[in-house]
This record gives C-alpha cells, sequence and structure tokens, in this order.
C-alpha cells in the first residue's frame, strides 16, 4: 500500500476570490497558462506544458481547469504512480496570511469546502489537509474543528514562516496548537514563497529563489522555532510533519544541536534530540543516496510519504525503490505511519472508481 501525503489540488473552486490577490490562473500571450496572486506570477511550469507551448498548442483555460477538477484525471495519475491514497493540500501560494482577515477567514471556508467536495468523489482515496487562517488564529482554530469535525479534514496545512507576521512560537498561535493536540491530528509543513507578499517588486526574483530554496528555510525555521520557542515544552503532544525532507532539519542535525546549547534566548526545557519524536519527514529528494541519509539519520519511524504530486518538481517514481531498508520499515515509510498519524483504517483505502 502507498499513500501521498504531499500532493497539491489548485482546485477551480477557490480560485477568483479576490480582485487582487486572487488567486487567478491567466492564459498569457505566449499561449502558456500562469498562476497569478496578486502582482506576482508563477514562473514554474511543468515540462510537459512547456513542451506544448513550445509546439505552438495555446493551453485552454477551461480545459486546464476541467482538468483538475475531474477526480477521475487525479486517479488515473495515482494509479500509474501506484498509489493508494493521497491527502491533498491548497497550494502554498495560495495560503492568503498576508491578506486581511476579513478575506482570509472566509476564503479558509471555501477552501475547505471545495477540497470537501472533491475527495469525497472518491472515498478512501482522496484525503485533505484543512486550510486555516493563521493569520487570524481563533478564527483559525474554529475553522480547523469545523474541516475536521464536518468535513472530514485529517489535518491542517501550514507554511514555515510568517503568518501574517506571526510565528510558529509566538503566543497568539497557541490555541491553534491547543486545537490540533485536542483532535490528535498533525500539522503538514510545506513553505510558501514570500515573495508573493512583495507588491511592486513580486517578481525581482527572477529565479524562484523564494521556493526553491525559500521554502526549505521556511520549512527547517518551523522546526527551531517550535523548539527554541519552547512550544513542544507548552504541547508535548504535538504532531509536526515537515514536507521537502524536513528542509535542512535532518541534514543539519548535528550544527542545530550544537548551536541550541550556546544560545541565551531558548526557551526549550530539554535537549533538541529529544524533540524529534514530535516530527515526521518525507523522502521528497530527488537523489536516491539522500533518501538513504534520510531514513539513516531520522529513522524509519519518523518518516512518510510525500511526491510534491501535481507541483512543479513533483517526484514520478517510487521514492522507495532502491533504499536499503527492511520489510518492516518499508511498509512504515509508505502508509503505516500515515494511518497512524491520520487514524486511517487501511482497510478501508483502496484504488476504488469515482461514481459516474
Amino acid at each position: 500500500m502507498l499513500i501521498d501525503l504531499h500532493a497539491h489540488a489548485p482546485l477551480p473552486g477557490y480560485y477568483n476570490q479576490h480582485p487582487h490577490w486572487g488567486p487567478f490562473f491567466e492564459p498569457c500571450d505566449d499561449g502558456d497558462i500562469r498562476l497569478r496572486v496578486g502582482k506576482w506570477v508563477l514562473t514554474l511550469g511543468s515540462p510537459e506544458r512547456r513542451a506544448a507551448v513550445r509546439a505552438g498548442k495555446k493551453l485552454d483555460l477551461q480545459e486546464y481547469f476541467a482538468r483538475w477538477a475531474d477526480p477521475n484525471v487525479r486517479l488515473a495519475g495515482m494509479d500509474a504512480a501506484g498509489q493508494d491514497a493521497q491527502v491533498l493540500s491548497v497550494p502554498s501560494h495560495c495560503y492568503m496570511y498576508w491578506t486581511e482577515p476579513e478575506f482570509s477567514v472566509p476564503y479558509a471556508r471555501k477552501v475547505n469546502d471545495t477540497l470537501a467536495e472533491y475527495c469525497a468523489g472518491a472515498p478512501g482515496r482522496l484525503f485533505f489537509w484543512a486550510h486555516a487562517p493563521l493569520n487570524a488564529p481563533e478564527a483559525a482554530a474554529a475553522e480547523i474543528r469545523r474541516a475536521v469535525t464536518e468535513l472530514g479534514a485529517v489535518g491542517i496545512s501550514a507554511g514555515g514562516s510568517n503568518f501574517g507576521g506571526l510565528e510558529f512560537d509566538s503566543p497568539e498561535l497557541d490555541v491553534v496548537w491547543k486545537t490540533m493536540v485536542d483532535l490528535d491530528l498533525p500539522i503538514f509543513v510545506h513553505g510558501y514563497n514570500q515573495s508573493v507578499t512583495w507588491g511592486d517588486k513580486a517578481n525581482e526574483d527572477r529565479y524562484e529563489t523564494t521556493a526553491i530554496v525559500g521554502m526549505n528555510y521556511d520549512e527547517t525555521k518551523c522546526f527551531w522555532y517550535l523548539v527554541c520557542g519552547g512550544v513542544l515544552d507548552r504541547f508535548p503532544d504535538l504532531k509536526i510533519y515537515i514536507t521537502h525532507a524536513g528542509g535542512f532539519v535532518p541534514f543539519q542535525l548535528g550544527r542545530l544541536e550544537q548551536t541550541i546549547q550556546n544560545l541565551d534566548v531558548v526557551h526549550n526545557k530539554k535537549p533538541m534530540r529529544e524533540y524529534m519524536k514530535n516530527f515526521w519527514f518525507d523522502p521528497e529528494l530527488h537523489e536516491l543516496p539522500m533518501r538513504q541519509a534520510l531514513i539513516d539519520v531520522v529513522g524509519a519511524d519518523q518518516l512518510v510519504y510525500g511526491t510534491n504530486f501535481g507541483g512543479s518538481d513533483a517526484i514520478r517514481h517510487d521514492l522507495t525503490q532502491g533504499l536499503r531498508v527492511s520489510p518492516e520499515d518499508l511498509d512504515k515509510i509508505r502508509y503505516k505511519n500515515a494511518c497512524k498519524l491520520l487514524h486511517l483504517d487501511p482497510a478501508k483505502l483502496g484504488r476504488a472508481k469515482v461514481a459516474a
């Protein structure tokens, strides 16, 4: 069995929600379709889409949206990848933490309603991370409870930093972390492109470094602030899954561990490695030796499976292929850890077809 916990779903139902921020998918003069959020335009795209544009094919926006809106299209891709189930999230460029709560709160409801409706088309195969307006913590906590108890969300997705100026160690967010502990569900942490918030300078990052490298930085910052900020002492049962192999965390553990002992401003009450039990990571790395190193450093008990399905750097082959790992540990990474974290019954998961 294989469960992909890192899969994006840019669904038409939650686009075109704000006159400035959108988010918008727009046709371009060269025949391509690009995402715009405020003044920022996503320049990343799939090789297949780029090839079509180079061949002179003008992409049709309605057809583009229709493919994303059809669960059958996703299920076919999952079948090709050997995946039994996916947990979907709103693309991180569309988190909207940088907007006013008057928009971000109803927007989160719209996202969750749309994701729930989409996943209902393939029960047992499609699940979703709730979106929460973390720039409005009290409202976020209420929306999380609604999304979980009424819509069936299996946790929340969150950026790695900057929730309208708040960070993971901000006391204002304690109400959110308490909610997650009460529900006994994890936080899926996925950095977002900070240049979205730059206004007139939004597109000065010519090569998407705030996405390609910045997301990993934000994800590492999430880990660091949760530990150094004493959040995990206040909420010792909080569960956090950081994608992209944990940002830089597993590969800089020794440096982080040495540094935290010399900082005068930290609030953690235990040695850093004792908090590792609160974190899970995925092997979303493009090189087999790096995926093996992740297992050797972190251990199979703290790993889940995620590919960035639907993203520009999505890994389309089996991430566990070629790993030196026992069959028991392989099953933990592929599905057992996910089922335990998200309270999923593997007997109820499977490759059912969407009803006609």
